[in-house]
């Protein structure tokens, strides 16, 4: 075995071909074991290499243009140039709402010192002299972290001397410059126009989303509420830009290239801010006197719905938000049990009282249930079962036609035209509603202002859903004298009355009257009109007839005596548990080419002859001196 070990050593060890041959059998073994390896490295290696070509592709394509931007950002900025808001004016050509100066602190993340020290350096010093706290500034930084180029808001509304100490002081401070740029002014004392043009305010982040392909920026304001904000569009303006060759600080070097902005539209709008100051006046002394709070009044064109006063009262200053209105004095504003931020002319929704009676005589006449002649006799009111439904008068108002019924606002006249009594078939639930919605009654009117409310028509269906009973023919009597589940607004039953007055024909109630553009040109707007459906011009006359009266001989006699004849309907309606009533008149005039309806709503102000038409009779007074 020895020896047979030692040749075979001895063999391979002198015969070189053997050699040779088992060194290439064994170098073909550890082979096979290595050339796996480099496979498995090869292929690690390969996808690698596409994971690299991959993340660079997606860098240059994907990603490119984000560090193309970021590149060019630290060499060419864009600037957007904010356009000159337009001005707003009433129908006389009265300035309303005027744009002064303003001074705010910006700050452009991306010119912020990206050496911690140096940046904390001006951080701290940027919070010292601006004057805001550390925590505001954090907050900006992180949320506008992923747009760095953009200006954002530090400060706005500074005072003029802290405005230029800071143009001075913030000249060497990276990141930080002071802008100057303008706010809105509003000069009239009388602050029942803060609900018509709204107010200014800083835009919001979903407003931001919507309208940042019109080019708004995120240090942008929008108009909030009133004109501001539904002119917006037009008030605006178009943006321009310029682009500058900036320094490694943010400093510009070389203007490359501008384009000037175009001025908003200035707007003439409706209001005769004259008017509008009267009648607040008038209604604050009424308010005064009586102890009440809140109430409402609109004039308008009988013909075209321009409006010629919108009051809502309490109201508000708008200057405190074109200004910077504080947290405390928002909340002052908004606790206000009263809801001075609450434009009640538009979306108020009240029972009207007997101001709903002409309209169900309408519908009485148009659909052949009474003529002109037809009477009833008014005993002091109806009995149903074991309810009985009183007439206001005690002991009745003896035999009543559909004029008289206007004119006295005679309730049982209402009852059995509405729901029927005896053999008598009244109108119904259907038809009164089905009327009601023919002069606008249970949905806006298309003002152009936004937050107006519907109103409310209840429905059997309704009534049946909600409260889950039937509905009875004592919720028919309640309709049709303006009572019940019935809600109208104050500009809802203006528009109403011109309908009356014009002829039967529906207007828009509309503010902005005409543009005059910042590019040139101007624009007025018009507003169509149409008869209401199936408009009987015969029962349309009666009534008119029937409100004329009511001046003549009826609740609203305090306007005989004015210089020229106007017609009326007062109102007096219910409110929930043991609150006063609200005072109601609504009324047209001239009587026979009608310029005005007017509409006059004292909120828990008693009966609508005592409180109501007299500042009515005060409204049509100023209207005849000064028109």
């Amino acid at each position: 075995m020895l020896s047979y070990t030692t040749t075979e050593v001895d063999t391979v060890s002198r015969d070189p071909e053997n050699h040779f041959s088992n060194m290439s059998q064994g170098v073909f073994v550890g082979a096979s074991i290595s050339h796996r390896r480099w496979n498995v490295a090869g292929i690690i290696g390969l996808c690698f290499f596409l994971l690299l070509i991959g993340k660079t592709a997606y860098l240059q394509i994907i990603e490119g243009e984000s560090y193309r931007s970021l590149a060019e950002g630290n060499r060419v900025r864009t600037h957007v140039l904010v356009p000159p808001r337009g001005v707003i004016y009433d129908h006389k050509g009265v300035l309303l709402v005027e744009n002064v100066p303003d001074f705010e602190v910006i700050m452009t993340l991306a010119d912020i010192p990206a050496d911690l020290t140096l940046r904390e350096e001006v951080l701290m010093k940027a919070t010292s002299l601006i004057g805001v706290h550390r925590a505001d500034i954090d907050l900006l930084l992180t949320t506008y972290a992923r747009t760095p180029f953009d200006p954002v808001s530090v400060r706005s509304h500074i005072p003029y001397e802290t405005a230029m100490r800071l143009a001075i002081d913030l000249a060497s401070l990276s990141g930080f410059e002071l802008h100057i740029s303008s706010m809105r002014s509003y000069p009239s004392s009388f602050s029942s126009l803060s609900h018509v043009l709204g107010y200014m305010g800083k835009i919001s982040e979903d407003e931001f989303v919507s309208l940042t392909h019109q080019g708004y920026q995120i240090i942008d304001e929008v108009g909030k509420t009133g004109v501001e904000q539904s002119a917006e569009s037009l008030l605006r303006g178009v943006p321009g830009e310029y682009s500058v060759e900036v320094d490694a600080r943010g400093h510009e070097l070389l203007i490359l290239s501008k384009q000037d902005p175009v001025a908003g539209a200035s707007l003439t709008i409706s209001i005769d801010s004259a008017l509008q100051a009267f009648i607040e006046q008038t209604l604050q002394q009424t308010l005064s006197e009586i102890g009440a709070s809140r109430a409402s009044a609109i004039v308008m064109d009988s013909t075209s719905g321009a409006v010629r006063a919108l009051v809502s009262l309490p109201a508000y200053n708008s200057n405190l938000f074109a200004s910077g209105i504080t947290t405390e004095q928002y909340e002052v504003l908004a606790q206000d049990l009263d809801q001075p931020l609450f434009p009640r002319a538009v979306s108020g929704e009240f029972p009207s009282g007997s101001t709903f009676k002409p309209f169900v005589a309408y519908a009485a006449l148009a659909e052949g249930l009474v003529n002109e002649h037809t009477s009833f006799l008014s005993t002091g009111g109806l009995s149903i079962s074991e309810w009985f439904f009183p007439d206001w008068k005690a002991g009745g108002h003896g035999v009543t036609d559909v004029r008289k019924a206007i004119a006295e606002s005679v309730n049982t006249y209402f009852y059995i035209i509405g729901g029927g009594y005896d053999t008598f078939t009244g109108l119904g639930v259907e038809k009164i509603t089905d009327y009601a919605a023919r002069f606008g009654f249970g949905f806006p009117t298309g003002i152009d202002l936004s937050g107006e409310a519907d109103g409310f028509l209840p429905s059997k269906a309704w009534k049946e859903e909600e409260k889950g009973e039937r509905w009875y023919v004592g919720d028919t009597y309640h309709l049709a004298i303006g009572q019940g589940d019935l809600l109208v607004t104050p500009l809802q039953m203006a528009s109403a009355v011109c309908t009356i007055a014009n002829g039967g024909n529906r207007v828009i109630p509309h503010l902005v009257e005409s543009a005059v553009f910042g590019g040139g040109g101007e624009e007025t707007f018009f507003f169509s009109s149409e008869p209401i459906e199936d408009l009987d011009m015969t029962a349309l006359r009666v009534v008119k007839e029937g409100m004329r009266q009511a001046v003549t001989s009826g609740s609203a006699r305090l306007l005989s005596s004015l210089v020229y004849p106007v017609a009326g309907k007062t109102g007096t309606a219910q409110t929930p548990g043991d609150r006063p009533t609200h005072a109601w008149f609504i009324g047209f005039g001239p009587y026979s080419d009608a310029e005005i309806a007017v509409v006059v709503m004292i909120e828990e102000g008693g009966e609508g002859s005592l409180v109501a038409t007299p500042i009515a009779r005060d409204i049509f007074s100023w209207w005849f001196a000064h028109r």
